[in-house]
């Protein structure tokens, strides 16, 4: 029989199991497509790692005897959309069984489930053999329950894949050493820098121009630095594990204007293209904490651990759960449009300068700047959750919908209102210094409430406060803020209003 197996640009799984079966009637089928390009605005890099890795995973394919069509962007049967593609080579080549592994988005879903009923052959769905739960699992495990707990997900997951355990209890007697992990980096302990592979990727960023694909954001294309290869993938593990692994934990939640990555893995783009498999990574990191416990503690395993095998299979048992759904919620009701400063960074505000300019420059900004920074501020002001979406689904390497949409509508916007997040993430300038390096040097007064020096994250939390109060009556995380609201003074509160509204009016003045 005569098999076309399709390979989505996120599914670069070396090890999965139908490469151990197949035979010379075996076609894996691999595309750049304009429908994938287009379908929202893309940083340049996200747009040349996908399509970098892809002609890796090509190549890797056929250096192993597999017959492999593969499709650039200026490829002349390219008809630019999945399902035009896969009819006309079904046709072509006599094929008489199409298979693809689940994807992870929502619209690929649907598209090849459609696909599937239209194509007069037979058609068969496998699992892309990666996460750690199904789709189903996470929706499983809450029925019947009142709330989608992360921590009590991540016990569960702790418990099942026998991670961190001894016995049944969590090693070092915790199952979470959060609290450990919030000091702000002051200049040291000093940051290793990766020294690296730095990859020419002139020849794809050129394919992308001459196409006329619109893309935003910076790159130097003789020397990309992101991992495309499964080798590539691994060595940044292994540094990861060697250098940065030691302070992780502790600086987690850090920001500094000087520094991309602080003790980040920079591994979200390796695992959501699939080139490396989550249990490999989280295995890799706990035997290197094994072998130096002397010298790392259980707190930096624990958060990072905590990252991929709770935050990361939670969000996506919430996108399936949710979806399509969740796509709509907009429970606080924003309807403002996105700064245009969220394009090129362009702001007085030192902490969203440097966060933007960050995300533009290397297209990655780590989960407290995304949260703390971009999104509290896009909360504060009232964004619509769409432009929100779409600008952080374009503007991150590692940005696919099923990570992206739940962290960014659940988590950062609370559009979902509070079935990812207890409380809203928002905060004044206060936390911001806490956190960061940012304050320092800002044209703006972290100190100062009101008037023309204040920091406008000040006057816009209370503002936002004031604002949704009726959302969160009732709410516990939120009843300490609220009762310190309705005891502010009037006029305090006026004041604060007044200049919340200003900086609404015209954020990009700010």
């Amino acid at each position: 029989m005569k098999i076309l197996r399709l390979i989505l640009g996120d599914q670069l799984n070396h090890k999965h199991s139908w490469y151990q079966n197949d035979d010379e009637d075996t076609l894996y089928f691999i595309a750049e497509m304009r429908q994938e390009t287009d379908y929202v605005k893309h940083h340049i890099q996200k747009v040349v790692a996908f399509f970098e890795a892809m002609e890796t995973f090509a190549d890797w394919l056929k250096s192993r005897g597999k017959q492999v069509i593969h499709y650039r962007l200026d490829h002349p049967d390219n008809a630019q959309k999945l399902g035009s593609n896969i009819a006309a080579l079904v046709q072509a080549h006599g094929i008489e069984k199409f298979e693809y592994q689940l994807p992870d988005e929502y619209r690929l879903d649907q598209q090849l489930q459609q696909l599937a009923d239209d194509l007069s052959i037979d058609v068969e769905a496998f699992d892309s053999e990666h996460f750690l739960t199904s789709r189903n699992t996470l929706a499983e495990f809450f029925e019947g329950k009142k709330s989608l707990l992360m921590e009590s997900f991540y016990r569960y997951m702790r418990r099942e894949h026998d991670i961190l355990m001894e016995g049944t209890d969590p090693v070092g007697g915790k199952w979470n050493f959060d609290a450990s992990n919030r000091n702000k980096w002051k200049g040291s302990p000093e940051i290793p820098h990766e020294k690296g592979f730095r990859k020419d990727v002139r020849t794809t960023l050129k394919r992308i121009e001459d196409a006329g694909v619109k893309t935003f954001g910076n790159i130097d294309p003789q020397h990309f630095s992101w991992p495309t290869s499964r080798e590539d993938c691994l060595k940044v593990l292994r540094y990861f594990c060697d250098n940065l692994l030691v302070h992780f934990g502790d600086y987690q939640d850090a920001m500094d204007p000087e520094q991309v990555y602080l003790f980040h893995s920079r591994l979200s783009f390796a695992m959501n293209s699939k080139l490396l498999h989550p249990r490999e990574v989280i295995d890799a990191v706990i035997e290197h904490w094994q072998a130096n416990k002397s010298t790392i503690s259980i707190n930096e395993v624990e958060g990072f651990v905590r990252q991929i095998l709770g935050w990361r299979e939670y969000m996506r048992g919430v996108y399936w759960r949710e979806m399509p759904g969740y796509a709509r919620c907009n429970r606080l009701r924003n309807q403002r449009d996105l700064p245009a400063f969220y394009w090129s960074a362009e702001t007085k505000m030192r902490c969203l300068h440097h966060a933007i300019k960050n995300s533009l420059d290397h297209a990655y900004a780590h989960h407290i700047q995304r949260l703390m920074i971009t999104g509290n501020f896009a909360l504060l002001i009232g964004v619509h959750p769409d432009q929100v979406d779409a600008w952080y689904l374009g503007i991150y390497i590692d940005a696919i919908e099923w990570v992206e949409i739940t962290n960014t509508r659940g988590m950062s916007q609370f559009a979902d209102g509070g079935l990812v997040a207890t409380k809203p993430y928002i905060s004044s300038g206060s936390y911001i210094q806490k956190m960061s390096n940012y304050c320092n040097g800002c044209a703006y007064n972290v100190k100062e409430k009101t008037g023309e020096n204040a920091c406008p994250f000040n006057s816009l939390y209370w503002h936002f406060l004031a604002e949704k109060r009726e959302h969160f009556q009732g709410n516990q995380r939120m009843a300490m803020m609220l009762s310190l609201l309705n005891k502010m003074d009037s006029e305090d509160l006026e004041a604060l209003s007044a200049r919340a509204r200003q900086i609404i009016r015209n954020p990009d003045a700010f």
